[in-house]
């Protein structure tokens, strides 16, 4: 038998184990807990806290991650929730008395840093950054409680004014954030997350700059965008709506948004026997 023949079918041999291999790099990521977003309508723009869980909702999520090494993982996600705020809770200019509630649609992919060995010990903290796509679509309920989308209202002139156009409702964010993970198999992790959305636009809550003139936005968006920009006429106080050029928001400071939760992992398998990499229960060949 000639020497390549013997490379060729000692090769074959290793096929299968590599592969199999391979197999144990991939693990399935699911992600259920809370969304929530910092802006104009919770803690005001410029508050430095930017994490509550306060007026927070629900988001879950699926992903894979890819193991380079035992400290370093491709990861990718999608993640759905809501994120919302409201005047009335969050006391931060309750006489303009605006809400908002939001869908969000985050497609993440990045890498993550394991501190510690995750094959190697229980406890593993961890860091991830990347890049974000997501999609976002601001509402609200009129005061006969019918759903208002507010972007195509233009509240603050977008399109009509001059140098304010209007903002796109997909964009991209800076991911980042971190939690901790344990290994309770060499298969199966469990985890607390957190992770952190920075955005490049401050119309997540559909609130940004100044209000617009009022006869300019009714001639050009209707009575219904009158209405849904400036509500604090709605209250008891009867406000009546602000002059053009009165803050409404301020456009420096962009919006954020963040998930928080419970994390699970799983390695996938072939379900035949394994190479061990670690002393978590794997046996070995």
């Amino acid at each position: 038998m000639g020497a390549n023949m013997k490379k060729l079918l000692l090769s074959l041999a290793f096929l299968p184990v590599g592969g199999l291999v391979k197999a144990q790099r991939t693990h399935i990521n699911i992600f259920a807990g809370a969304a929530n977003y910092q802006g104009e309508l919770l803690f005001g723009v410029q508050s430095s806290k930017r994490f509550t869980l306060s007026q927070a909702k629900f988001a879950a999520g699926l992903g894979v991650e890819y193991e380079l090494s035992n400290h370093l993982s491709l990861k990718g996600a999608i993640t759905l929730g809501k994120i919302g705020a409201d005047d009335k809770r969050s006391a931060i200019d309750p006489s303009r008395n605006l809400n908002f509630t939001s869908s969000i649609t985050d497609a993440f992919a990045g890498v993550q840093y394991y501190i510690t060995d995750p094959m190697e010990h229980l406890v593993n903290p961890y860091v991830f950054a990347g890049l974000t796509v997501f999609r976002f679509n601001p509402y609200t309920s009129d005061s006969i409680s019918k759903k208002i989308f507010l972007q195509p209202l233009s509240t603050e002139g977008q399109g009509f004014v001059s140098g304010r156009e209007p903002y796109k409702l997909t964009q991209l964010a800076l991911p980042f954030g971190g939690g901790l993970k344990f290994s309770l198999t060499d298969d199966l992790r469990i985890g607390f997350e957190v992770g952190f959305r920075k955005t490049f636009t401050d119309y997540l809550d559909d609130v940004s700059t100044t209000y617009v003139d009022e006869d300019l936005l009714r001639a050009n968006r209707g009575q219904r965008a009158v209405d849904l920009a400036f509500r604090g006429d709605e209250l008891k106080t009867g406000a009546t709506y602000p002059a053009a050029g009165t803050e409404r928001g301020i456009a420096r400071f962009k919006d954020w948004y963040y998930f928080t939760g419970i994390s699970a992992s799983v390695r996938l398998s072939s379900g035949e026997q394994r190479i061990s990499r670690g002393r978590l229960g794997c046996p070995k060949i």
